[in-house]
């Protein structure tokens, strides 16, 4: 009788096939945007949102529903951009194992790019994010993060409205810190 019990306890919990594909692609759009943001190449984005729905599929049995899918995918696709640009890094290393290290030494005249200026600037975006008040900055981290407003009203237990005019607010008051702080710079910076 417990094993009976246990199991339609356990039935009840789990979303069938159908129903977790048809939550999973109504994110397309959402997916799709995201993968273009991190890669900038609408080719690798098709690439990197077609990874993240297989992993997503082949990974259903691990989502717990209730929970936010949204985030849950986002993740997927975040954790599989990440793996990818290590594989791509570490794929770029050069060893050479010539007695005078004749590649590594031929290879001067060409000019290797870093992204130490975007990493700043991505440092300097995030201890803007932190400066700001409590009150918009955790609705704001949390939208961005994937929550629902909805989800994020229940959370902090506020009217829904508040929570949409303090994430409208947090975004007001970073494009002021950003065009105090770089003014037209960043422009040309993000269109480079």
């Amino acid at each position: 009788m417990f094993g009976s019990t246990n199991r339609s306890t356990l039935n009840s919990h789990h979303m069938s096939a159908a129903e977790f594909t048809s939550d999973f692609y109504g994110l397309t759009n959402m997916l799709n945007a995201f993968a273009y943001n991190l890669t900038k190449n609408s080719d690798d984005a098709k690439d990197l949102y077609q990874e993240t729905a297989f992993r997503a599929m082949s990974n259903r049995e691990k989502f717990k529903p209730g929970t936010n899918l949204k985030a849950w995918s986002f993740t997927i696709m975040k954790n599989i951009f990440i793996n990818n640009y290590r594989k791509k890094m570490k794929a770029n290393t050069i060893i050479d194992t010539t007695d005078n290290n004749y590649f590594l030494n031929s290879s001067k005249s060409r000019t290797i790019g870093n992204a130490a200026e975007s990493d700043i600037l991505i440092k300097e975006l995030h201890k803007m994010i932190e400066d700001l008040d409590d009150g918009i900055r955790i609705p704001f981290n949390m939208h961005f993060e994937g929550y629902k407003y909805q989800e994020i009203a229940d959370h902090m237990e506020l009217p829904l409205g508040t929570v949409k005019s303090r994430i409208f607010f947090a975004r007001k008051a970073l494009k002021r810190q950003i065009e105090a702080h770089y003014g037209t710079s960043l422009r040309r910076h993000v269109a480079a």
